[in-house]
């Protein structure tokens, strides 16, 4: 990593492994959660199942409990009559026992009762009073569903690691499991600069634009699985941006900020946080160069450029890699594609292209390289990540892909 009187000057990947090095001190501890907030949790170890699934043998169909050898007499193909002795609901009950040579009405999840092996649906019979005709002969233990057969007690419900969806959330319950240990989210505060800025909803005037970036970074920050517990828009005004960070500090693990770290004037986040140590300089990446790193009251912060293409993608290439580890949420595939037309780039910067997948696997550049350009980003569901050596890629080249 080089530096001179314009500060550092690195690669992608040095600035990555620095930023890592930053926040190597960040370690969420496991906590415990319910049902009703795990949703899209990453489990944090094993759990297993305190009861059997199901609780009880039960019925799987509307219909009839029998004895199987009750309907011998279906074999010659004639239908088999039984008397109906009984009705068992799906509801807190012991039934009694079941005769050889009777049956009893019973509903979809009520309890078997003992010495029935099969349950005939309803739609195989015909009732006339209080006997049954069965039409069609069942196999031993069809339609019941017996004790633990879709999970027994004390084995794995789900695994560490997992991240959970309804599906899972609804194993859980089903085992009666009312709270579940996760791995626990970062604290990040998010702070967005300049004088310029209006919040989304008001009515700008000439030299405003909205604040995409709030939106932009918090976003992205839930969906790597940290949490924002501190956001804020601050204007070019140093006094406001310390006491800014102090208050993001105080309330998380990482502070974020967008805009103020060029080198031209009015950079609010340079001034405020070069005489604190930052590390303010550019990094070998279109868009995105300018970049800092700092510590207020302990607490590592991330500045990044802010225009707003130039914010997400620092957040996508240097910041979401990190978080989605400690909350254990898989990375985005990053597949090679045939480029479809011919690209150019920027020399001795790593560029990160806006692309688009089509039909048949390939990929297209969506809009120019502009760090403004948020419609084309939009527009896109990959980077096209061209080397920092490469000028020129032809038509039909394979290029490296990340999924946005």
């Amino acid at each position: 990593m080089a530096h001179d009187g314009d500060g550092f000057h690195s690669t992608v990947d040095e600035h990555a492994a620095h930023i890592r090095e930053l926040l190597s001190g960040i370690t969420p501890a496991d906590e415990t959660v319910p049902l009703a907030a795990a949703l899209g949790r990453v489990t944090a170890a094993q759990t297993l199942s305190p009861v059997d699934l199901p609780l009880f043998r039960n019925s799987q169909m509307d219909g009839f409990a029998v004895r199987a050898a009750d309907l011998a007499g279906l074999e010659n193909g004639q239908p088999v009559e039984l008397p109906i002795v009984g009705e068992i609901a799906a509801r807190p009950l012991e039934p009694s026992p079941l005769d050889a040579g009777t049956t009893v009405r019973i509903m979809t999840g009520a309890v078997v009762p003992d010495g029935a092996d099969a349950v005939i649906p309803v739609e195989d019979t015909t009732t006339t009073g209080d006997r049954v005709t069965i039409t069609r002969a069942r196999f031993v233990g069809e339609f019941v569903r017996e004790r633990g057969s879709d999970l027994a007690a004390g084995t794995a419900l789900l695994p560490a690691g997992q991240r959970l969806a309804s599906r899972h959330l609804a194993a859980l319950a089903a085992a009666g499991i009312g709270s579940v240990t996760v791995r626990s989210r970062v604290r990040v505060a998010v702070i967005t600069t300049g004088s310029e800025l209006v919040g989304v909803g008001t009515v700008p005037t000439l030299g405003q634009v909205f604040d995409a970036n709030s939106v932009a970074v918090q976003a992205a920050v839930e969906a790597a699985g940290a949490t924002v517990t501190f956001a804020a828009r601050v204007t070019d005004d140093v006094t406001a941006m310390l006491d800014a960070l102090h208050l993001a500090a105080a309330s998380s693990d990482l502070v974020v900020t967008s805009g103020g770290i060029s080198m031209g004037d009015y950079e609010v986040v340079r001034e405020a946080l070069e005489p604190l140590g930052a590390r303010v300089g550019h990094v070998a990446m279109q868009p995105g160069g300018p970049q800092a790193t700092a510590r207020v009251d302990g607490v590592p912060v991330l500045c990044f450029p802010g225009n707003p293409v130039s914010t997400q993608l620092s957040v996508e290439v240097f910041l979401s890699p990190l978080l989605r580890e400690w909350a254990g949420i898989d990375a985005p595939p990053r597949t090679q594609r045939v480029l479809t037309g011919t690209v150019k780039s920027v020399p001795g910067k790593r560029q990160f292209l806006r692309g688009r997948t089509l039909p048949d696997g390939s990929v297209e550049t969506v809009s120019g390289p502009g760090s403004h350009l948020v419609a084309g980003l939009a527009a896109s569901d990959v980077l096209i990540d061209v080397p920092v050596d490469t000028i020129r890629i032809e038509e039909g080249s394979t290029v490296d892909t990340w999924t946005l």
